[in-house]
């Protein structure tokens, strides 16, 4: 059996705190992320979008941006969507989250802009 790799996720170190599956992986490019953002639209998953400052990262609430993309499949738009909550809050943490109406729950989400951490 191999060895189980320890990340060196600390809280007194927030530069390497871990945000959802993904970011245990080296940082996505962003044709990577494109895909992930397809493959939620491929589910017929909700997108949206939500920011936290990253000292907050770890509540329960992020900040919604505007209302969730409802039935919105154009993959340009969400990431448009996404890159206009970072530059309106340069320094928190954004993410898209696909939400599955028929569960009532997040289907995934990903950190797609990580904020400066103090």
């Amino acid at each position: 059996m191999s060895e189980v790799q320890d990340y060196q996720s600390r809280l007194s170190d927030p530069a390497s705190r871990k945000f959802e599956t993904l970011s245990y992986l080296p940082a996505l490019t962003a044709e990577q992320i494109r895909q992930q953002v397809a493959y939620i639209v491929s589910k017929g998953w909700n997108p949206a979008v939500e920011h936290t400052e990253p000292e907050n990262a770890f509540g329960n609430y992020w900040y919604m941006w505007k209302l969730p993309m409802f039935g919105e499949t154009d993959v340009d738009i969400i990431l448009k969507e996404a890159e206009a909550c970072h530059k309106a809050n340069p320094h928190n943490h954004v993410r898209i989250v696909g939400y599955d109406n028929f569960k009532q729950s997040q289907g995934t989400s990903l950190v797609v802009y990580r904020g400066k951490t103090v």
